[in-house]
């Protein structure tokens, strides 16, 4: 799976109060501000494009740049790389104006062009791309998991509510196509059905296998966005959304909540595919459960069991989530973004079973057997052992895992505690990194390259952050006494939520 890249547009980047950004008249056509900047790169080079991803607001000196320069294939050569815009530093006696080759060029060519005062530095132009960036993503991240709560319980209602709902969350219409492109449920959908550039993409999407989606264009530019409710079926039904605005990746991510839910509601397609995406529901608290459950998954205790890449390991292939399926026995596993799994069970997977997922490239672990009403909580438990089945690199059942304090702990004490003991982190930290930090470390036995490893960041913003910790909790992490009271707050901590 590959992760979604977060981006500002580029109007937020120059209008960013202390920055002094100015756009050249003539280089940034008509939408150019709206184009995303995924983040800022500073380079000198004459040939920065083998260096690039895309989405770059690059920053330059113009070192390499003289006034009697021909900057035409280097502006191209950006174009054709995906920068979104070029940055040009002005830093006398180097230059103390724009070097007009360079301003013809991006005029002719539509990048861009901003010019940066010299009493702006390249790094503060980093830092707000970097945190706008950061912001973004979390306000994504926040959408997705409200849309997929209010998704799953627009479930309760029928198919025809889950659709209303999902029309609501895109902004725009949705369809549930039949077999034959009739609609079986819809909202807002165009009168004249179906338009007619949709019947061939319909067909195609019938016609492949596996997960898959397609996206078109309506003559009045409307976007259209495809996907089979299940990916096995080749008659499967088909859920289609319709926008102005083209689809983003959360709102891919919107709709394939929906495809699985309408699997639920509708019955569609096998088991294995249709049920998948009700593992989010049921953890969320937000789809009924009772006799709800016990129909999806027979039964009078649950578990929760989860997994997640291993770093030497990388799971591949479509057909994980039937694998899945068929090694955990239960039809309620789904595949979560970062590359991992959830899924809810009945039964304890064997070792055998758990040393095959392993092998797979996943690091499992099994929460405590429970009933429907308690699965949000075990959902929060699984964290926690994720994090010590990482540093173990290894399968970790909770009963196996617990020397037995937590049982002689009611749970409402464990709440309680946990809540007075995180309380100044979390004050100190509105976002929530420095918790996520200080589990990873702990988990890590206080390593810090290994911290920084399974953080993807550098192991001084580790040793940063982790000093950071220690002053909102006002502790000395360098006593073991504290580190295991630390442990057992984030194991709790999720305990008064559920």
């Amino acid at each position: 799976m590959t992760q979604q890249v977060a981006s500002v547009p580029l109007r937020e980047v120059v209008t960013a109060p202390g920055l002094a950004l100015q756009v050249v008249d003539g280089s940034a056509r008509p939408g150019a501000l709206d184009l995303p900047v995924c983040w800022a790169h500073v380079s000198e080079l004459r040939d920065p494009a083998p260096y690039l991803l895309g989405g770059e607001l690059l920053l330059t000196a113009g070192v390499n740049m003289s006034a009697a320069d021909d900057l035409g294939d280097y502006v191209a050569g950006l174009l054709a790389a995906g920068v979104t815009a070029l940055g040009f530093g002005l830093t006398p006696p180097m230059h103390d104006r724009l070097p007009e080759p360079l301003r013809d060029a991006c005029v002719d060519q539509g990048l861009p062009l901003l010019v940066v005062p010299r009493r702006t530095p390249f790094l503060a132009i980093s830092r707000t791309v970097a945190v706008a960036v950061a912001e973004a993503a979390q306000r994504e991240q926040r959408r997705l998991a409200v849309a997929r709560e209010a998704l799953a319980r627009a479930a309760q209602g029928g198919l025809a509510a889950l659709v209303r709902e999902l029309a609501d969350r895109v902004d725009g219409w949705a369809a549930l196509v039949g077999a034959h492109d009739e609609r079986v449920a819809a909202h807002r959908a165009p009168a004249a059905w179906p338009p007619a550039e949709l019947p061939d993409l319909f067909a195609r999407l019938r016609a492949g296998r596996g997960r898959r989606s397609a996206t078109t264009a309506l003559a009045d530019g409307t976007s259209v966005l495809a996907q089979p409710v299940s990916p096995q079926a080749a008659g499967s039904r088909l859920l289609v959304v319709g926008r102005r605005d083209r689809f983003g990746e959360t709102d891919r991510a919107v709709v394939a909540a929906a495809t699985t839910l309408l699997g639920l509601v509708g019955g569609a397609g096998p088991a294995s595919t249709a049920l998948a995406g009700a593992t989010t529901g049921l953890l969320l608290g937000a789809l009924p459960r009772g006799a709800a459950l016990a129909r999806l998954l027979p039964g009078t205790g649950y578990r929760v069991v989860a997994g997640a890449p291993r770093r030497r390991s990388r799971p591949g292939g479509p057909t994980d989530h039937a694998w899945l399926v068929e090694r955990l026995g239960t039809p309620l596993v789904d595949l979560t973004g970062d590359g991992g799994f959830t899924a809810v069970v009945t039964e304890r997977p064997s070792r055998d079973a758990l040393a095959a997922v392993h092998g797979q490239g996943w690091v499992p672990v099994v929460s405590r057997h429970c009933d429907a009403d308690a699965l949000p909580r075990a959902a929060g438990e699984v964290t926690d052992l994720l994090a010590r089945g990482l540093a173990l690199d290894r399968p970790v059942v909770a009963e196996d895992a617990d020397l037995g304090l937590s049982t002689a702990v009611r749970p409402e004490a464990a709440a309680a505690f946990a809540a007075d003991v995180l309380a100044p982190l979390r004050r100190a930290d509105a976002q929530g990194g420095l918790v996520e930090v200080l589990r990873t470390w702990l988990a890590h036995h206080g390593g810090w390259e290994a911290t920084a490893t399974a953080l993807g960041i550098h192991r001084n913003s580790v040793r940063h952050r982790i000093a950071q910790v220690e002053r909102a909790l006002g502790v000395d992490l360098a006593d073991p006494e504290v580190r295991m009271q630390l442990w057992f707050a984030l194991r709790w901590a999720d305990i008064g939520s559920s």
